[in-house]
């Protein structure tokens, strides 16, 4: 194994841990609760979803071939309100992350030194992975933080839950002393 593979496996399972983190907490939301704002000012996780999908469509079609903005995308209409349905949120969540997670697997290690633009603003393919994988970790926070808020007493918590970081740490510990 050489460091270039173990970069595109490493930055692999950190996207697909993220998609996992807004799967689960997707699972938690209704078709209304996915639809509420604080304000006008602020976005609902659907068009946070929006967003990210017209994000990684745009980005990472052709993403070592065209500009990672592309003529088609409509990026402000990802910040409209709308109303669609959980059913078709999903569908806009999962559709986005199947266009990143197969061109990512399709980067090798000759690609990573290579150039890419974004909006005409060159950029290593390494930076603009890293770049997006940056987005996307700070918009997933978003929906994470928007859906506890929503759900309150209700939510089923994604990591160590409170008070329990001792016991999560003495687990890991047991786990990793016997391999």
């Amino acid at each position: 194994m050489n460091i270039s593979e173990e970069y595109i496996r490493v930055v692999n399972a950190r996207f697909q841990s993220m998609k996992d983190l807004g799967d689960k907490t997707l699972e938690q939301l209704s078709d209304e609760e996915l639809l509420w704002s604080l304000n006008d000012e602020s976005n609902s996780i659907a068009v946070i979803i929006k967003h990210i999908n017209g994000n990684m469509v745009s980005r990472w079609t052709d993403f070592l071939t065209s500009d990672g903005e592309k003529e088609w995308r409509n990026r402000d209409e990802e910040f409209t309100v709308t109303t669609y349905s959980k059913a078709k949120l999903i569908e806009y969540w999962d559709s986005g992350w199947r266009v990143m997670l197969h061109s990512l697997m399709g980067v090798k290690e000759e690609d990573l030194l290579k150039t890419v633009y974004i909006r005409g603003e060159g950029h290593l393919v390494i930076e603009a992975i890293e770049r997006q994988l940056s987005h996307y970790s700070y918009h997933i926070g978003q929906i994470v933080y928007i859906a506890k808020q929503i759900k309150g007493s209700e939510w089923s918590t994604l990591s160590i839950p409170k008070g329990k970081s001792e016991e999560f740490k003495r687990e890991l510990m047991e786990k990793y002393r016997d391999q």
